[in-house]
């Protein structure tokens, strides 16, 4: 039966048993409220490794004032029984104050990754995600951590904080899953109505014409761009915050799409902000 532990204490001494062993960990980090993208995380951490850690937190330090903290999308008890017949071994499920006592005072800060796309927007978020990510790296001691692809940025952010920081943990990176329209799954799509959600697959369409037109022979990037936007603004619930083409592992906006790239959007539904992107190897 799968553990379900609150205590950073709890989890350093049940890792500690399986390392005594010789055995193997994986951690899938996750905000909770669980869907098929994080299932093929647990999926692939169980194939490869002995044992999994799920975290199910909710981190405030990634959220700004103005946005969806106390109205993000919360249920344990389902997220426990999908972690359970994934095959994971135990869910970390830290109340705010376990993780920040009211003594805490430390950040993990990172210039340049954090500069365009998401960062632009959400000033500070990616500040957040590094500080809670070093802490459940520090906590939970993995072998490897698993990150979906969706959030592009975000795993380019990790992967460097691992490397210059030189943290013995193997950062995996795992294909987006999608709806059958090509939404990409996330909890924010909960938020949707059912209008905004058959709306919301613009997002993927405006993603596929740009890749249609870079292997068409395209390679201005501002000229595919403006494709991808006129998509967007053909839906009348859209609004974008960014569409940008970026070199996939240092997120600077490039001019030529050439090399490893990456087309990356986030566009509001409604009020719900979604985010989705296409890596390209041209």
């Amino acid at each position: 039966m799968i553990a379900v532990v609150k205590t950073v204490s709890e989890v350093k001494k049940q890792v500690s048993e399986w390392k005594r062993i010789g055995l193997s960990v994986g951690l899938v980090p996750t905000m909770g409220f669980l869907h098929e993208g994080h299932v093929s995380l647990i999926n692939r951490a169980v194939e490869e490794n002995d044992r999994v850690v799920v975290s199910d937190f909710v981190n405030p330090r990634q959220f700004s004032s103005s946005e969806d903290l106390e109205t993000y999308p919360r249920n344990l008890e389902k997220d426990v029984s999908i972690c359970g017949q994934a095959g994971a071994d135990l869910v970390f499920n830290p109340e705010v104050d376990e993780m920040y006592p009211d003594d805490f005072c430390s950040s993990v800060s990172m210039t340049g990754l954090q500069n365009e796309l998401c960062g632009k927007s959400r000033p500070g978020h990616f500040g957040g995600v590094c500080t809670v990510v070093c802490k459940l790296f520090n906590i939970v001691s993995p072998d490897r951590a698993y990150f979906g692809e969706k959030d592009a940025q975000q795993l380019a952010i990790i992967r460097h904080m691992v490397k210059d920081l030189n943290m013995n943990v193997e950062i995996v990176g795992c294909p987006t899953v999608r709806e059958a329209d090509g939404l990409a799954k996330s909890s924010r799509n909960s938020y949707l109505n059912e209008e905004e959600r058959r709306a919301s697959a613009v997002l993927y369409r405006a993603l596929c014409a740009g890749r249609d037109l870079i292997l068409a022979g395209e390679r201005d990037c501002s000229r595919v761009t403006a494709v991808m936007k006129s998509v967007v603004d053909e839906e009348p619930l859209a609004e974008i915050d960014y569409i940008d083409i970026v070199d996939a592992f240092t997120i600077e906006k490039t001019e030529a799409a050439e090399g490893d790239i990456l087309m990356a959007m986030a566009v509001y539904i409604g009020k719900t902000r979604l985010i989705d992107n296409l890596f390209m190897r041209i």
